[in-house]
């Protein structure tokens, strides 16, 4: 299992790493950016199973990060991870195609959508 973690914040990129460690047994390998743009320029490289994409970030933001990631791989598991816990940004990640919406303020719900083999 691959995991793609984005986010400009270098602690919320850890409390996502070490939070999946303690609930999934399997073998996990991460990969991290700071940034959308570094994150979509590697994604085909890095062929993650899932992405944990922050959406207020320098260089690019994660919806349009979101969806040029789905333009190079439609079958891309995106899920938006924000503190923006409004409409409009759910109905934004929703337009973006990702596959599930976080508020960070309750991070456990990202195992909701992981699906582990």
């Amino acid at each position: 299992m691959k995991i793609m973690i984005v986010d400009d914040h270098e602690a919320t990129r850890k409390i996502l790493r070490s939070l999946i460690l303690l609930h999934i047994i399997e073998p996990i390998q991460f990969v991290e950016y700071d940034n959308g743009e570094d994150a979509v320029q590697n994604y085909i490289s890095d062929t993650p199973d899932y992405v944990l994409m922050d959406v207020e970030m320098k260089k690019m933001d994660g919806f349009e990060a979101t969806e040029l990631i789905l333009k190079k791989s439609p079958d891309a598991k995106v899920i938006i991870i924000t503190s923006n816990n409004t409409t409009y940004f759910r109905d934004r990640a929703k337009e973006a195609h990702s596959v599930g919406f976080v508020a960070k303020d309750n991070l456990s719900q990202i195992f909701n959508y992981l699906k582990f083999y």
